[in-house]
């Protein structure tokens, strides 16, 4: 990562991304790859830097998409996205985003996370989590959930709405505005990563890690 400091996005950064939108190819890019590696990349890569120490290890995605099995074949993302230890940031030309969670549970994984949401002690020690993320503003959404109760659970559990998950994430979005432009942007995405270290940690005890059986 890079030693510069984090000011914020530049308004060319988000007008970038108006450009894949209305015509995604080869040609815009690299027309504008100066511009993307300036004012998009390099902040959010001097955002990243700052985040690591405190949220843990980051990862940049590639601007790439990955058209093999895809019949959309348009060759370019129309966000900037990283994660950050449980979390993750993005941008694109409408709205800042960040967020932290288990996006999508292996099959053992959703096993040990309904066992836990089904005890009495782990379960609402979950929705406490989860209540007061909400008070906060931040939107809890479940992966791949369920319409009914999973198989063996009731309908009329106290937590349906949390076994109906297959991952649990927490975040918010911001509407662009004049404040990605200084370091308010990063104010916002710290208050995010900070308020799900609870849900995190929950995740960690009563589910673990993908590579875990």
């Amino acid at each position: 990562m890079t030693g510069d400091k984090f000011h914020g996005w530049p308004p060319t950064a988000t007008k970038f991304f108006a450009g894949p939108e209305a015509s995604n190819s080869k040609a815009y890019w690299l027309d504008h790859e100066e511009i993307y590696e300036r004012n998009v990349k390099a902040p959010m890569v001097a955002l990243l830097s700052e985040l690591t120490d405190e949220f843990g290890p980051v990862h940049l995605f590639r601007p790439y998409r990955d058209i093999r099995f895809s019949k959309d074949k348009s060759p370019y993302k129309t966000s900037i996205a990283a994660t950050v230890g449980s979390g993750y940031v993005q941008l694109t030309a409408h709205a800042l985003q960040a967020g932290v969670g288990f996006h999508q549970l292996t099959s053992p994984q959703v096993d040990r996370y309904r066992a836990a949401v089904d005890s009495d002690a782990t379960g609402a020690q979950l929705q406490r989590i989860v209540n007061r993320l909400r008070q906060s503003k931040l939107e809890v959404n479940g992966a791949d959930e369920l319409r009914g109760a999973p198989k063996g659970y009731p309908k009329d559990h106290p937590r349906i709405e949390l076994l109906r998950y297959k991952g649990i994430v927490a975040g918010r979005e911001w509407a662009i505005g004049p404040w990605l432009n200084t370091a308010a942007a990063k104010r916002k995405v710290v208050e995010v990563l900070r308020a799900g270290v609870p849900l995190i940690d929950w995740l960690n005890a009563s589910v673990g890690r993908a590579s875990e059986t």
